[in-house]
């Protein structure tokens, strides 16, 4: 659906893209990550064309953004991360006006209002100024412009940018549906809405492409050690020698103690071993209640900051 081949952006001296490559599938839903000043922003207005690059090309569709632009932006629907709103226009009188800017036959308009209105959940304020409606309605006011002309494409740069936490999951249910039916490229600080929407993870860092795989590929690869949360009934230093002494354990620690006569573990483990078993035996044998054990997985946040270099092996 997306071909980036080779991109170049150079600002004067500085290289904002550096041979930049990659593809997004028809249907899949890419989440790209990277530091502010990475170069997310610089690559997706290049795939929208509102940026020329240096060196390079863009295909939507086989369709070449710089030879065929008006072509290759039909097929894309674009939210920066401020939308594009005229706050002094209603919202039916905003999304018409993009519907004349796209294209739209004038006895389609109406009907295509109400329909992106009612799949966007935004028909209840159509008569609206925009200027007096929500962040999170503003946000899907922009949505809804991004939808108009029917995209293969929708590309959404910080969708949930500023939203209090009961926005956050409307607008993220509202990109789940639209997943369904549309090709997705999602750049967010939200790592976890990026874990919990995406099918692959793009990580830009330095206007270079440093890692793409789905999220449980770049968590298999970048973790060394497995982790266990675990709360134990019996003597702490009992419990701690033995579980330091199973094989594959390679750290064990007590964190606190927070009910009577029990102790809560850290346990760090090699990668070629599941150790649970062997825990479990070992408190059987010798009558120590497990009251709770939990596998800790590597969290996106930590894949991040591990790949970029800002922190190392961090798990939460």
């Amino acid at each position: 659906m997306i071909e980036v081949k080779n991109l170049v952006k150079r600002y004067g001296n500085h290289l904002a893209l550096d041979n930049v490559s990659f593809t997004v599938e028809n249907g899949e839903v890419i989440g790209f990550l990277g530091p502010n000043g990475a170069g997310k922003s610089t690559t997706m207005n290049i795939i929208t064309g509102y940026l020329s690059s240096t060196e390079g090309e863009v295909l939507v569709d086989g369709v070449s953004v710089l030879d065929e632009p008006e072509k290759a932006k039909k097929k894309i629907g674009y939210l920066p991360e401020i939308p594009p709103l005229y706050t002094d226009m209603t919202v039916d009188e905003y999304l018409l006006f993009v519907c004349q800017l796209k294209g739209v036959a004038a006895d389609k308009r109406v009907e295509t209002v109400t329909r992106i209105a009612r799949q966007t959940r935004i028909a209840d304020v159509r008569k609206r100024l925009i200027r007096n409606l929500s962040k999170g309605y503003r946000q899907r006011v922009g949505i809804a412009q991004a939808l108009i002309g029917d995209p293969d494409v929708l590309i959404l740069d910080e969708p949930t940018v500023g939203l209090d936490p009961k926005q956050i999951t409307e607008v993220r249910s509202l990109i789940k549906e639209l997943s369904e039916t549309h090709t997705l490229i999602i750049s967010s600080h939200i790592l976890a809405e990026v874990q919990n929407v995406c099918t692959r993870v793009i990580i830009i860092n330095k206007g270079r492409i440093v890692a793409t795989d789905t999220p449980e590929n770049l968590a298999k690869s970048s973790v060394k050690s497995n982790k266990l949360e675990m709360r134990i009934k019996g003597p702490k230093n009992d419990v701690l020698n033995g579980i330091t002494a199973i094989e594959g354990v390679t750290a064990a620690e007590i964190v606190r103690i927070r009910e009577e006569g029990s102790v809560d573990i850290d346990i760090d483990t090699d990668e070629e071993h599941d150790v649970r078993e062997a825990i479990f035996e070992f408190c059987s044998e010798n009558h120590y209640p497990i009251l709770q054990m939990k596998s800790l997985e590597v969290s996106l946040e930590d894949i991040f900051l591990q790949i970029t270099g800002e922190r190392e092996g961090r798990r939460s």
